[in-house]
């Protein structure tokens, strides 16, 4: 009797592992393709960047986020003089600069956290400013390059720029969250795409070049509006005068400290020509 051996396994094996890399090159050339395809040019900064998502989307997300981040940080200060003195120092701001030539809808937020000295922007042009830092402001000035460093980060959508590439990083599409994601259409937010957006965006750390970028928007922004740019390096000195033994004010875990960072900011006054018109 003769007994028949199968030789089917191994290539079946063979076969899904073949399987499993086209899998993977599939979606790697679609990440790439998604993320290299989605080039946009900054009216206001001049740079070429990799955007997957609209304005609107933008506008949306940074809505969406609000109430979460606010809550985090204890909720809106009920200070109204307070919020006020914020309001008009952030409008003054957009009204006046370029800032006022983009899409976004920029809203100031003052944030009751006594104790966490941080600052911080969502997309679209969400706002906010901890009680912590603004009590420790002693000018008008000071918190005018608090507020303009932030909208720096609005107007070369920073935060817009670390989607794409979490997009990339992940083997996500950006067609994929445009699929699912209609500004319109409250009900999308329920996505798990769009929830993993507002959780990026929640822990959401800028990098040295986007520091170093929203310095030099914030101190022309300051100009701009007739602040003296010299007080976003009394912002600097204040928040390095913060830091308690090892443990550095919270702003500069959201937004890394570079070396050498007041004088990039005093070379940015010295360049106040090259500043976006």
């Amino acid at each position: 009797m003769y007994y028949r051996t199968s030789r089917t396994s191994p290539r079946r094996g063979g076969a899904g592992c073949s399987g499993r890399l086209i899998m993977a090159g599939v979606i790697a050339l679609v990440s790439l393709v998604s993320y290299f395809g989605s080039r946009q040019d900054n009216a206001v900064t001049g740079e070429t960047q990799y955007i997957g998502i609209t304005v609107e989307q933008e506008i949306a997300l940074g809505l969406q986020a609000a109430p979460q981040m606010a809550e985090e940080f204890g909720g809106l200060d009920p200070d109204q003089q307070a919020q006020a003195a914020v309001d008009q120092v952030g409008n003054s701001i957009v009204q006046s600069s370029a800032a006022g030539s983009t899409p976004y809808e920029y809203e100031f937020h003052l944030l009751e956290d006594d104790q966490t000295i941080n600052a911080f922007a969502l997309p679209g042009g969400q706002v906010f400013i901890t009680r912590a830092l603004f009590d420790k402001l002693q000018t008008e000035g000071e918190l005018a390059g608090v507020l303009g460093h932030e909208i720096g980060h609005v107007v070369a959508r920073h935060s817009a720029e670390h989607i794409a590439k979490a997009e990339l990083t992940q083997g996500l599409t950006g067609a994929a969250v445009l699929a699912t994601y209609d500004p319109d259409n409250p009900a999308s937010a329920s996505t798990a795409q769009v929830a993993a957006l507002i959780g990026q965006l929640i822990n959401l750390k800028f990098g040295r070049d986007d520091e170093l970028e929203a310095d030099f928007l914030g101190v022309c922004f300051m100009n701009d509006t007739g602040y003296d740019p010299n007080e976003l390096i009394g912002v600097m000195q204040i928040l390095e005068a913060s830091q308690q033994g090892n443990q550095p004010p919270e702003f500069f875990s959201t937004h890394p400290d570079p070396g050498n960072r007041i004088q990039r900011i005093q070379q940015a006054i010295q360049n106040l020509g090259s500043c976006p018109g």
